[in-house]
């Protein structure tokens, strides 16, 4: 019985030994950072390249992440189109607020841009368009001086030339650097569409995620046809501000784009695979002539 004993505890100790072993000799797989994403509505991790194969759509859920101007130009538009307009308008630094150019710096690296407003003419299966993109990865598409003289100029280059104008919206509002002065471009870019109402032209407003602040407050409310893309944020502040100034609990969900909807802020809801064929015919059906059954 002792021998039987002894036999197993040998065994056991010998097995303990090998498990020491592996355990020392085990090598943690180096996972490269950026390969793996989280996403923000279902937490599932997705492989990036999988992510970016699906325009940045999650394949598990469909919450739509941000996507940055040039790639958004690429996917809505007919290929090799664009024509840029204004890229040399930038911002400055009128109230000279510090650290404000080192920041303007980190958002050109970040987005690829001059400005957080990319603008120009775009073909829409053959029919021209005025374009304009705000990105969220400059300075989370801020509204300042450069940007509303740019919205504006488009505006006003579409009003000429009697184009659609359609303006992709993702912004975190007025930037607070340049205090008033980016205010006032509420009031530029909310005129300057006034005057392309009256000569009758059609303005497409498609609101991203997210769509708040100034630039929510101005052009981005102002379409003929107000779009917000699936999964977007649409409001002015933020949901903790707005507690606190009024002192009310808010409903469940009312930034969202369903709960815009349903009370008449955006007139649909179009999933990012589906925008490019929503806008055409919205375009299409806008510039039909009395009579035209095509």
């Amino acid at each position: 019985m002792n021998n039987f004993l002894n036999d197993r505890k040998a065994k056991l100790e010998n097995f303990r030994k090998n498990i020491r072993k592996k355990q020392a000799s085990y090598e943690p797989i180096d996972i490269p950072d950026g390969l793996f994403v989280k996403c923000d509505q279902c937490g599932a991790a997705i492989y990036e390249k999988t992510l970016e194969a699906n325009h940045s759509i999650c394949p598990y859920c469909e919450y739509h992440f941000r996507m940055n101007a040039l790639k958004r130009m690429s996917l809505t538009f007919d290929q090799g189109s664009f024509v840029e307009f204004f890229g040399d308008i930038e911002s400055s630094n009128p109230l000279e607020m510090p650290d404000y150019e080192d920041k303007i710096e980190k958002g050109k690296k970040f987005s690829g841009l001059h400005e957080a407003f990319l603008c120009g003419t775009a073909n829409l299966v053959n029919h021209q368009v005025a374009v304009g993109i705000l990105d969220s990865n400059f300075m989370m598409g801020s509204m300042g001086s450069a940007v509303g003289e740019k919205v504006t100029r488009l505006i006003e280059y579409a009003t000429e030339q009697k184009l659609p104008l359609i303006i992709f919206s993702a912004s975190g509002g007025a930037r607070m650097q340049e205090g008033i002065l980016s205010l006032m471009q509420m009031a530029k870019t909310s005129a300057a569409l006034e005057y392309f109402d009256q000569k009758g032209l059609l303005f497409i407003s498609v609101m991203t995620n997210p769509t708040t602040g100034g630039v929510a407050a101005s052009f981005a409310s102002l379409g003929d046809i107000n779009i917000a893309e699936k999964s977007s944020l649409i409001g002015f502040a933020g949901a903790r501000v707005i507690k606190q100034t009024i002192r009310q609990e808010l409903p469940e969900g009312f930034q969202t784009d369903a709960f815009q909807l349903e009370h008449g802020q955006v007139d649909m809801i179009v999933h990012r695979k589906d925008m490019r064929k929503t806008l055409y015919k919205l375009v299409q059906f806008h510039q039909r002539k009395p009579g035209d059954r095509s």
